[in-house]
């Protein structure tokens, strides 16, 4: 599997939320290396990318994130967010309490929001802009694994995605969404055994899990001059599960 992608994303300033793991964490990677000046935005820092500039957030506490953007406006230039936090439980519907459901829609649909409101304040200003939003294949449908709450907040991802690449467009903004089936991560490994991920991959049409590396080429794809028409688009990135 290919290590680094080919985008040249010199002088962009880019902010990653939920940069400290997963597709996040690539993400700042990646973007680091095709020359842009990034920042991420978690609770903890990453272990792998010590060098760039991380902001400790607390998703879940709306003063921490203005915080994060009263920092970001006296930059004052913000031209590519992504928004890649998530957390996940797998419980069946009847086992969730109101408390995790509260939960996982504010960390993964209600910050998607508020983040994105705050973005677009310092884009429209600049006259362009592009936020790519990382739903699921649970938003699309159904989850095998995750719980009712994480499906709920992804399928809200993609509807709050379209919604505001409609309102925005006008302002020379892009805003899409993507939609990963299961990837090697460490959540994927949290909330599923070894077995069920290998019962899982002779029902994917490529007949294997995602590499971290096929979730972040099209979201920089997203992100570059390359797609300045699209907007409003949901991509799935699922190996073929239609």
């Amino acid at each position: 599997m290919f290590k680094n992608l080919k985008f040249n994303f010199r002088n962009k300033t880019v902010l990653v939320i939920g940069g400290s793991r997963g597709i996040g964490e690539m993400l700042v990677k990646q973007f680091n290396l095709s020359g842009a000046n990034v920042y991420y935005a978690s609770r903890n820092k990453s272990r792998n990318n010590s060098e760039i500039s991380h902001i400790q957030t607390d998703l879940a506490d709306e003063n921490s994130i203005i915080k994060l953007f009263e920092f970001l406006n006296n930059i004052g230039k913000l031209d590519i967010m992504i928004n890649t936090a998530a957390i996940n439980f797998s419980k069946s519907f009847t086992d969730i309490d109101y408390k995790e459901w509260k939960e996982v829609i504010d960390i993964n649909l209600d910050s998607t929001f508020l983040v994105s409101k705050l973005a677009l304040n310092i884009m429209k200003k600049n006259g362009n802009g592009k936020i790519v939003n990382v739903s699921s294949i649970a938003g699309r449908s159904k989850s095998i694994a995750s719980g009712a709450h994480y499906v709920s907040s992804k399928a809200g991802i993609i509807g709050l995605t379209r919604q505001m690449a409609y309102e925005v467009a006008k302002y020379n903004i892009n805003v899409n969404v993507v939609c990963p089936s299961q990837t090697m991560t460490d959540m994927l490994m949290q909330t599923m055994s070894k077995n069920d991920i290998l019962e899982l991959e002779k029902k994917i049409p490529l007949r294997r899990v995602a590499y971290l590396e096929e979730q972040i080429g099209p979201i920089m794809f997203l992100c570059s001059d390359a797609a300045s028409y699209i907007t409003g688009a949901c991509i799935d990135v699922n190996g073929g599960q239609l």
